[in-house]
């Protein structure tokens, strides 16, 4: 059977599911999901990937993406390839994880946000032996943050699923709704063995189309991007922390764990000009990439505490435009 159209345009919405290769786990425990979650976060930070819902499970997830940049397929390659990466870390094994390519419905926002986002939060309560006795209790999904016993991260979107009530209480109004149940509809619409690749009606398809095609004309006229060159990167780095090209460059015993422009630099090399952890190792003379990886994830876990950080970055990458 030939696979179902994939459509990309900027601000589409996906309901995204995949599952381990025959059945298998792929969230042993905490740190696995943790490791999944972290990559998701990474898929905001670096490709824009707007999440506005999801539910982690034993052998598969459900994620709600808006992909302000028509850039789905990326967003994808990343949290799949990286979380695999990870995941074989975590278990000492090697290989696939995955059963395939992942399935991604496009979906009509204005019709079936919220009631999808009931779909995905209910996953724990509507399998034939229930991982909860209260929804609230499943930790590995938007619903506590929806509901309001867990604080909200900065990367989950609710207040288009929120809105789409019309309540003041807009907790309790999304409590209750959920309560009431999966409709009918989305019940059927993904009975087993359904193929289909959008959730809409007829003129939302004709739109998600034609929009679709938009976007690939624009692509085929754009002129190829020159990515920023790692003298340039250099430079910025340099410039934005107020040291030199050499305190980035040069290796300096005993004060690289301290050398944060150092770091930023590799991150930006990979992030904007493309380059490979053995090209950064070997430009930054670094004996093996672990030691840029190292660097990297460094960078990472400091963006998610340090918004000072944040603006340095977010400059950067407006000099390298």
């Amino acid at each position: 059977m030939p696979r179902p159209l994939r459509l990309e345009y900027k601000g589409a919405y996906y309901h995204v599911m995949n599952r381990g290769g025959g059945h298998q786990t792929i969230f042993h425990d905490a740190e696995y999901f943790l490791a999944f979650i972290n990559t998701m976060i990474e898929a905001h930070q670096r490709f824009g990937a707007i999440f506005h819902a999801y539910c982690l499970m034993g052998n598969h997830y459900h994620l709600l993406i808006e992909t302000p940049e028509a850039n789905l397929g990326r967003i994808m390659r990343h949290i799949n390839g990286v979380y695999t990466q990870r995941y074989n870390r975590l278990k000492k094994t090697d290989g696939p994880l995955f059963r395939g390519r992942y399935k991604a419905i496009l979906v009509d926002s204005d019709e079936y946000l919220l009631p999808l986002s009931r779909y995905i939060h209910r996953n724990p309560i509507d399998t034939q032996k229930p991982l909860v006795k209260h929804l609230e209790d499943y930790k590995w999904s938007s619903y506590p943050v929806y509901t309001n016993r867990e604080a909200a991260p900065y990367w989950l979107a609710m207040d288009q699923v929120h809105g789409a009530l019309g309540k003041k209480q807009k907790y309790r109004a999304y409590k209750n709704y959920v309560e009431l149940g999966v409709d009918d509809a989305l019940l059927l619409f993904f009975g087993k063995g359904n193929q289909a690749a959008v959730l809409g009606g007829n003129r939302f398809r004709e739109q998600a189309l034609i929009k679709n095609t938009t976007e690939i004309d624009l692509c085929k006229k754009k002129q190829v991007r020159v990515k920023p060159h790692f003298n340039q990167v250099i430079a910025v780095t340099a410039g934005i922390f107020h040291v030199t090209d050499d305190d980035i460059l040069l290796v300096q015993k005993g004060r690289q764990k301290r050398n944060l422009p150092r770091k930023v630099a590799m991150y930006l090399c990979q992030q904007v000009s493309g380059m490979s952890l053995d090209a950064i190792a070997s430009a930054f003379g670094i004996h093996h990439r672990g030691g840029v990886s190292n660097a990297l994830t460094e960078v990472r876990q400091l963006l998610l505490e340090s918004e000072s950080l944040k603006k340095k970055i977010r400059f950067a990458l407006k000099l390298m435009k």
